[in-house]
């Protein structure tokens, strides 16, 4: 682990928080004020809301064929084509590592390898000092992906325009507020290279939920740091925690993403904390209450910031997102 071991201290601290533990004002410390982390929106969260932001993202673009025209123009496969738009083109201009663009859950980054060579000898991409960042051309491939995809999308009937343009501004209005919190935005700074043209109420929307579910991947990547995990460990607690696997073999083939010597030096870390059971692949009571704990960190971090009236209209924007994603072409 990359900080304290005795996660259930810290867990006890969090518990705190939802019985209205307050941190300093950032205006007492003369800091300029920050919306904070717990507050605004009261338990039960609207969690049914949070499975349908993957969804829509998933399915938005499924029709969207511009790329296979980029592929050809170019000459490069899908890998390099994710790689600079959904990757690099995102990052700030003296670029990131891969693992920053990527995923913090992985050991093994190989599999861009392949991806980032493409994409740079297509002069999308370049490397200096282990930081990746978009080429001019590569920049000017990204704005004009995005300008393209700006036009399909609103070529897309869903819901009538009212409601569409009323989901996007209260789903905005709750990123709004959650960027202006103290969040830690490792994600949530990549929203302003993705975002198109707002005035098109289904591009209004994409925005909004690209934005909210960065901020969701903050909101569990800090929940889970705070507890004391670095992302691979975490990641197999939580592949264990879902019971993906039977055998120590079974999940290392699962996780593909890091090397089986650091799948078994996590398990052996884990075991000695006491939150995997020594003799199988199951949790602990307190691994069990650990990843629980997490869990409802990551939803108070996600959801505390919004505001009070748009967690009141929950149970209308889980309806009719959820009438958009039906309305959108089933993700493959």
């Amino acid at each position: 682990y990359t900080a304290q071991r005795d996660h259930l201290p810290l867990l006890r601290r969090c518990s705190d928080l939802r019985l209205g533990t307050w941190v300093t004002p950032r205006a007492a410390t003369g800091a300029p004020p920050m919306v904070p982390h717990y507050g605004w929106i009261r338990p039960p969260y609207p969690t049914d809301l949070v499975p349908l932001i993957p969804e829509f993202l998933q399915r938005r673009r499924v029709g969207f064929t511009y790329p296979l025209r980029v592929l050809e123009e170019l000459g490069i496969d899908r890998p390099a084509f994710a790689f600079l738009v959904g990757g690099v083109a995102l990052q700030p201009d003296e670029g990131s590592h891969l693992e920053d663009a990527f995923n913090p859950y992985a050991t093994v980054l190989d599999q861009w390898h392949g991806a980032a060579a493409v994409a740079r000898g297509a002069g999308l991409v370049d490397e200096v000092g282990g930081r990746w960042r978009a080429t001019p051309k590569g920049r000017a491939l990204a704005a004009r992906v995005r300008r393209e995809a700006d036009a399909y999308l609103g070529s897309l009937a869903t819901i009538p325009v009212d409601e569409l343009k009323q989901l996007a501004a209260m789903l905005g209005e709750a990123l709004a507020a959650t960027e202006a919190s103290d969040l830690p935005r490792d994600h949530m700074a990549r929203t302003a290279r993705f975002i198109g043209d707002a005035a098109i109420p289904m591009v209004a929307l994409e925005n909004a939920l690209f934005g909210l579910w960065a901020a969701r991947d903050d909101a569990h990547m800090s929940a889970w740091r705070e507890a004391g995990f670095d992302g691979p460990t975490f990641d197999v607690l939580t592949r264990i925690w879902r019971r993906e696997a039977g055998t120590e073999a079974e999940l290392v083939t699962r996780l593909t993403q890091q090397r089986p010597e650091d799948v078994q030096a996590a398990l052996a870390q884990l075991r000695r904390d006491d939150l995997v059971q020594a003799s199988d692949l199951t949790l602990t009571t307190r691994g069990s209450t650990a990843r629980l704990e997490i869990e409802d960190e990551t939803d108070r971090r996600f959801f505390a910031p919004w505001p009070e009236h748009v967690g009141a209209m929950a149970p209308w924007i889980a309806e009719r997102l959820a009438t958009v994603n039906a309305a959108l072409l089933p993700a493959s």
